[in-house]
């Protein structure tokens, strides 16, 4: 994954204003995303379907779920299965009737972040909706869905494997951070050492960058 430099409100995080606005500005993950794989191709193909991404933090897993709702016009609705429940489900069904229903006659994508926190229930709840073209579901997953998703709810949906960012990935991160000019430069050595530290984890990368900026700039205030 890699992090579009755009015009965002300098006051956000810095992993979200560098976050990918198209799929052209993602880098990574090619055994997905490259031409001719089969997630580059599900974009392609004009017809979301469901599916599960599942991966270490901050490799992407959101990022492109959002992006494939930007690339099929599809109205986002985001539940957290640390935080929601079934009432999250049921606002979301009634979000995508409305969508569906409406003058606009939009698609819905649900994406659920932490997937395998939902009980089986609770999962079981998107079944039918699934089923019956409501809205497309993509879940958001750190741990294996063959163990931690309903059987019934992951027949319905591709598997794809995200894995960490390289180091050159983790590289062009701070470039961009520099090119936006939310942080200083950075000595080669310290940059290496950042890059070890996140250990293929972007977000991890950029919070400590941003960390480290903040500290910089106010030891150089005037005292």
């Amino acid at each position: 994954m890699v992090w579009l430099v755009a015009s965002a409100s300098p006051h956000q995080p810095l992993a979200e204003r560098l976050r990918p606005r198209t799929l052209a500005e993602v880098i990574g993950q090619p055994q997905l995303l490259g031409e001719g794989m089969a997630l580059r191709l599900a974009f392609e193909s004009g017809q979301p379907h469901s599916c599960i991404l599942w991966g270490p933090p901050g490799v992407g897993k959101t990022t492109i779920a959002r992006l494939m709702a930007d690339a099929f016009d599809a109205q986002f609705i985001t539940i957290s299965a640390v935080l929601g429940g079934v009432k999250d489900i049921r606002e979301a069904v009634e979000q995508a009737l409305l969508a569906r229903d409406g003058l606009e006659q939009r698609r819905t994508i649900v994406f659920v972040d932490e997937v395998h926190r939902f009980n089986k229930s609770q999962q079981d709840a998107f079944l039918p909706h699934v089923e019956s073209g409501l809205f497309t579901f993509i879940g958001a997953t750190t741990e294996n869905p063959s163990f931690e998703v309903n059987s019934a709810l992951l027949s319905r949906a591709a598997v794809y494997v995200l894995q960490p960012l390289a180091e050159d990935d983790l590289r062009q991160l701070i470039t961009r951070a520099q090119g936006i000019g939310a942080v200083p430069a950075v000595q080669a050595a310290a940059a290496e050492r950042l890059i070890a530290y996140a250990d293929g984890d972007a977000r991890r990368l950029l919070n400590t960058l941003e960390t480290l900026a903040v500290a910089a700039t106010r030891d150089s205030w005037p005292r």
